[in-house]
């Protein structure tokens, strides 16, 4: 990344500080509505692995049809996606922690109706994808007020410990989630959307209980009308060549991920598998992330990001082509493990370095139209995989999106602005103004 104008003096606890400051701050763990927010996330989290896990599996027992199953889900998704951009705008321009508490709110109660209908036998194809509809456009208000509470309490030279530290703890989830999940779809098959309910009501508690503001005066972003504001997010992306150039590459990164893992689980699934080691296998994925985790801050610190991400999209690669070839269950759990592991760095680097040069007050927008690299992919993923697995067989799921996943590594591979993003210790460099109107 070029260097550019340095950001206005810091109001919030994220922005730069000094070397003997840095040495000072406190350890996250002391930080407490960094672990209130943590806590109910982690909760979510886990709720949310157990849930994920066993929608696919609802959906294709409701349907009879990987081809339908997929549908179902990207219909649901659909709901992320028409909302990611005008959800930016709000978490800007309100409160935070009340719509934390509201979104989350909203999602659990949508859960909650699947699980009545199911244990009344009234559970349809459809129900389920209104509520995955509704629930993904609750997350879609969600997420974005997340983003920008992180930035409102954590310092900036913590950020990528931060962001490591949730890399790990959806990977302890999904390592929980996976075999939980498929022990209680064997007790019922809508038990484990409870695991959603939960979540999202102890996300919303313990948001409720954060007493320090998560964001500052919020006067001057209500003073700006809605389509000027979403403007202004629009132009702020666009104005950043790395932005620019990567966005839409790892919306392809993102399909063709989770577009296998869906392939995959769809294919065990219909030939017979045991739910639970269907969860083995995101056991095992989770377990890689966890460790990802560990290793992240060390190598986020010493690698540029440019040769991270390459790294990492390379060795998926490489791990995803050997499943095709094998194609057998032991291959899927061993390699998965070996695929997944850097993608935490990857993540927690660009994470960390998005939320240190943007704008306090402009976090929500930047997050939701950078989050549309993984929205996008949530219609799309299930959709793919399933219609690959239905026309061609776990074959076309692995050698069609490998292919597609080898292009997109070489293609970003030469985007210059990704290798520019030097290591944390000068991303305060590349701080940005906010953008005037």
């Amino acid at each position: 990344m070029t260097r550019t104008t340095a950001a206005a003096a810091p109001s919030t606890a994220s922005e730069a500080v000094t070397a003997d400051e840095t040495a000072r701050l406190s350890p996250l763990r002391r930080n407490r509505p960094y672990m209130l927010l943590m806590t109910g996330l982690t909760t979510q989290s886990l709720g949310g692995s157990i849930t994920k896990f066993a929608v696919p599996l609802l959906a294709l027992q409701l349907t009879g049809s990987p081809t339908a199953a997929g549908v179902v889900a990207a219909i649901g998704q659909t709901g992320a996606l028409l909302a990611a951009l005008p959800a930016g705008v709000v978490a800007d321009r309100t409160d935070r922690r009340r719509l934390v508490v509201v979104a989350a709110s909203v999602a659990a109660l949508l859960w909650v109706t699947v699980v009545v209908a199911g244990v009344l036998g009234g559970l349809t194809a459809w129900h389920l994808a209104v509520v995955l509809f509704g629930a993904a456009v609750a997350t879609a208000f969600l997420d974005p007020a997340i983003s920008g509470a992180f930035r409102a309490v954590v310092p900036q030279p913590q950020l990528p410990t931060a962001y490591a530290v949730a890399q790990g703890r959806d990977a302890v989830a999904g390592m929980v989630g996976g075999p939980l999940g498929g022990v209680l779809y064997g007790i019922g098959h809508v038990v484990p959307m409870l695991g959603a309910v939960v979540g999202e009501a102890a996300t919303a508690l313990c948001a409720a209980l954060v007493k320090e503001p998560l964001n500052g005066d919020v006067a001057d972003q209500r003073a700006v009308r809605p389509v000027v504001a979403l403007r202004q997010g629009l132009r702020f992306v666009a104005s950043l060549p790395l932005f620019r150039a990567c966005l839409g590459m790892f919306v392809v990164v993102n399909v063709a991920l989770s577009g296998m893992l869906i392939g995959i689980h769809l294919e065990l699934a219909g030939s017979g598998t045991s739910p639970v080691l269907i969860g083995v296998l995101d056991t095992v994925a989770a377990g890689s992330m966890l460790l990802g985790a560990v290793i992240a801050p060390p190598l986020v610190a010493r690698v540029r990001l440019g040769a991270l991400t390459v790294l990492a999209l390379g060795l998926l690669v490489v791990a995803f082509a050997a499943m095709a070839v094998v194609q057998e269950y032991l291959a899927y759990v061993v390699l998965v493990g070996v695929g997944v592991l850097l993608v935490p760095a990857v993540n927690a680097a660009m994470a960390g370095y998005v939320a240190a040069i943007t704008p306090g007050e402009m976090q929500g927008r930047l997050s939701s139209v950078l989050g549309l690299s993984g929205v996008a992919a949530m219609p799309l993923a299930p959709l793919v995989g399933g219609v690959l697995l239905g026309a061609g067989g776990i074959g076309a799921v692995l050698w069609v999106l490998v292919a597609l996943l080898a292009v997109t590594t070489v293609a970003l591979g030469l985007v210059r602005s990704l290798w520019r993003v030097g290591t944390p210790d000068t991303w305060a460099d590349d701080a940005l103004p906010m953008p005037a109107e």
